[in-house]
């Protein structure tokens, strides 16, 4: 069967669930990827509520949708960050607190472990999201940044993402980090970094989004098959990149998505640059049979419009792997030491 394409819900946390459920549906979509912001998940009400569960779970079904993952991408990103003002809109008030960095980065840390605790509860095999970075700010190494430096920030990550894996562990639900720049991982080199910091923890994985490697220079397709067993979720988002006036570099600029000078931005799925075509192949070959699910953005296109081509696009796109060779028919049929070509 090929995969259930879904809808990562964070683009539209402005939407009542109760609305974007039915919209979804009508755009395409078999599924949902939950965002943990809006009303569509809450983590406590869901520890404290078998009743929440329940409502949640019985609006997916009245319309035939699915939940594959959770997505706390924004409280995941304070457990390792240098904490600022900009923190504050994106975090739950009881994790925000006093505002304290340390006291916010502990919190957020306890709230990515009783996201787990929800996930297994609702019944969502993966949680994806962000691990925030102690070290994204010197990317750029001036001053001068010795590895020594580079090295406490990814001990720094191990030591604080090693206890919220192990309660994934015993929650039996993966945690995917979408790589991306901000994050500890943002292209494959700094990846199998995190890997070893978390000593291969087996619940430490990847939720795959092309679009925020490809204006890197990343090989994204290389990626896939370098990972294959670590990609818990696969978000569909594409990107053009070197399309700008000349102005604006990788960097942005300071300036704003969908700024025309922008050197790339990202597109509805289809409108890009995204080889989507080699990433389905590579998804095949290392047997990935998880959601393709659609993280809509483009600032210059109708969201509605966007997500209903965009779940088209894919459903088009996508295909089963085969069962065998092409050519089995053949087998054990060559005369002994006989050749075909």
């Amino acid at each position: 069967m090929a995969r259930p394409i879904t809808l990562f819900t964070g683009q539209w946390a402005d939407m009542p669930l109760t609305q974007l459920v039915p919209l979804a549906k009508r755009m395409g979509y078999d599924g949902l990827e939950l965002a943990c912001w809006g009303d569509h998940f809450n983590v406590q009400e869901a520890l404290a509520s078998p009743r929440y569960v329940a409502d949640k779970r019985g609006l997916l079904r009245e319309y035939g949708m699915e939940c594959y993952a959770i997505g706390n991408h924004l409280t995941g990103q304070a457990v390792c960050d240098r904490i600022d003002e900009r923190h504050q809109a994106i975090l739950p008030a009881h994790v925000w607190g006093d505002g304290d960095p340390e006291g916010v980065r502990q919190r957020a840390a306890q709230e990515m472990k009783d996201t787990a605790r929800a996930a297994a509860r609702f019944g969502a095999p993966t949680v994806t999201g962000f691990t925030g970075s102690s070290i994204w700010h010197a990317v750029y190494a001036f001053p001068p940044t010795p590895q020594s430096y580079i090295d406490k920030g990814f001990k720094d990550f191990g030591a604080r993402w090693t206890p919220i894996l192990d309660v994934f562990d015993e929650r039996c639900v993966n945690f995917a980090l979408e790589v991306h720049p901000t994050e500890i991982a943002f292209d494959i080199a700094s990846a199998e970094r995190a890997i070893s910091a978390v000593n291969g923890h087996a619940r430490f994985g990847f939720n795959f989004d092309p679009s925020h490697f490809a204006y890197q220079g990343v090989d994204y397709v290389g990626f896939v098959r370098r990972f294959g067993a670590r990609i818990f979720n696969a978000h569909m988002k594409d990107v053009w990149w070197n399309k700008g006036d000349g102005t604006v570099g990788v960097f942005g600029g300071h300036t704003a998505f969908g700024d025309a000078r922008r050197n790339w931005d990202f597109r509805s799925v289809g409108r890009g640059m995204i080889d989507f075509e080699a990433i389905i192949v590579a998804l095949n070959d290392v047997r990935y049979a998880g959601p393709l699910s659609v993280e809509w953005e483009d600032t210059r296109m109708d969201r509605v419009h966007g997500a209903t081509e965009s779940a088209a696009f894919c459903r088009k796109l996508d295909f089963p792997p085969a069962a065998g060779a092409f050519d089995a028919a053949f087998e054990n049929k060559l005369p002994q030491g006989g050749m075909a070509g």
